[in-house]
């Protein structure tokens, strides 16, 4: 299984330098269209090869996407902590409960009944 995830890494890491390779026209990339820029008075422009601009792109949107789904499952976080809260919060009670039945008797026996 390890080789076949090497394999896989391997494919990518070819297709992604042959996509930089293909694109290393410098374009440049405009904050605000020229419209708006008259009327601001000003705009940021920088120029990057096409595949930094790719790169970039695809990783601000995977990013994007794990924090919308982390905040998107936040609920369900919540809630599995409460139940694990709740859990904890009986087994304590059962042990208090278990310690006060027994109280008195025999460990050995106790222990016989507790676990029987």
């Amino acid at each position: 299984m390890r080789y076949i995830r090497y394999a896989f890494l391997a494919v990518i890491a070819v297709v992604l330098v042959a996509i930089a390779a293909a694109n290393r026209e410098a374009v440049s990339l405009q904050l605000l269209p020229e419209g708006l820029a008259d009327i601001a008075g000003w705009n940021f422009m920088i120029e990057l090869p096409l595949f930094l601009v790719i790169f970039a792109s695809v990783i601000t949107g995977l990013l994007i996407g794990f924090v919308w789904e982390w905040m998107r499952e936040h609920k369900h976080r919540a809630e599995a902590r409460r139940q694990k809260n709740a859990a904890q919060n009986l087994n304590r009670e059962v042990e208090k409960l278990r310690g006060e039945k027994h109280k008195g008797k025999d460990e050995v026996l106790a222990l016989l009944e507790s676990n029987g």
